[in-house]
């Protein structure tokens, strides 16, 4: 055999070893976290009923999002000039 041929064989291996390993760890992390597995506790029924009782909840009313609401509509190109002066500290 060559050289070139057990350097070849030799990364061969190398990357499966390499390969199997990175497997197993991610197998092994898998089930690790399948063990760890703890349910959720159920909710209370309390705080729901709370909501059905009117008693309990707060008096919001409804408040419209667009209240307040400006239209501002696009403008037509300006002279740069003018908007620059417009825009500087001193005014």
């Amino acid at each position: 055999m060559s050289l070139a041929q057990i350097l070849r064989e030799t990364t061969f291996t190398n990357q499966v070893t390499f390969m199997k390993i990175h497997l197993l760890m991610g197998a092994s992390a898998l089930g690790l976290g399948a063990c760890a597995y703890e349910p959720t506790p159920l909710p209370s029924v309390a705080t729901q009923q709370a909501v059905v009782n009117t008693a309990v909840s707060s008096p919001i009313s409804y408040q419209d999002p667009l209240a307040g609401y400006t239209y501002r509509g696009p403008t037509g190109p300006r002279d740069w000039r003018s908007v620059n002066q417009e825009q500087t500290e001193g005014n």
